[in-house]
């Protein structure tokens, strides 16, 4: 009988051990330089210093106002950005970039709408879109896709070529200036 208590204790002993001296696995991450995947939060930008690293090729694929926030500089949107195809996961598809001018509840039901003033916006990112509130100034796009949704823009919006422009989309949107080809 103490010889089977004996042989339980020991056994026990060896499974509980045996857990602490696992070595940690080596990290076999690999990056791609070409694209940027999607990162699964969003920036919240508070200043112009936030605005700008959150709108650039390095920041995140959405951009988050919570407050009305004037910017005394001109201001660029680049970077492309992919995620998984809803299809097919183990490929890779844009993801269009959001700057998001509002708030929302867990419902996802908009609770506030803000103003993002700046002399100029330059949109660089493909399937790029404005959001939920206001941009005062004008908006000079360079890629393909570019939208307003449920937002306005109180100014004018200048294409880069008429592939931009044919693919400009407007879903509950509104432009109060020009919407034109410049060069």
């Amino acid at each position: 009988m103490k010889l089977k208590g004996l042989l339980l204790s020991l056994t026990a002993a060896a499974v509980i051990l045996s857990g602490c001296g696992a070595k940690a696995a080596k990290d076999t991450k690999t990056t791609d330089d070409k694209k940027t995947d999607v990162v699964s939060g969003a920036s919240i930008a508070k200043d112009e210093t936030t605005l700008e690293k959150a709108l650039s090729k390095d920041g995140t694929w959405i951009i988050v106002l919570k407050s009305d926030l004037t910017v005394n500089k001109d201001l660029v949107m680049e970077g492309e950005f992919t995620k998984a195809d809803k299809n097919d996961a183990s490929k890779k598809v844009p993801a269009g970039r959001k700057l998001a001018l509002y708030d929302q509840d867990d419902k996802k039901v908009k609770t506030a709408s803000y103003t993002l003033k700046a002399p100029k916006l330059t949109v660089k990112s493909q399937d790029a879109k404005i959001q939920g509130g206001n941009f005062v100034g004008d908006v000079y796009v360079e890629a393909k896709g570019f939208s307003i949704v449920d937002g306005k823009v109180e100014g004018n919006v200048y294409f880069a070529n008429e592939e931009a422009k044919n693919s400009f989309k407007m879903d509950k949107g509104s432009v109060t200036g020009k919407v034109e080809i410049k060069k």
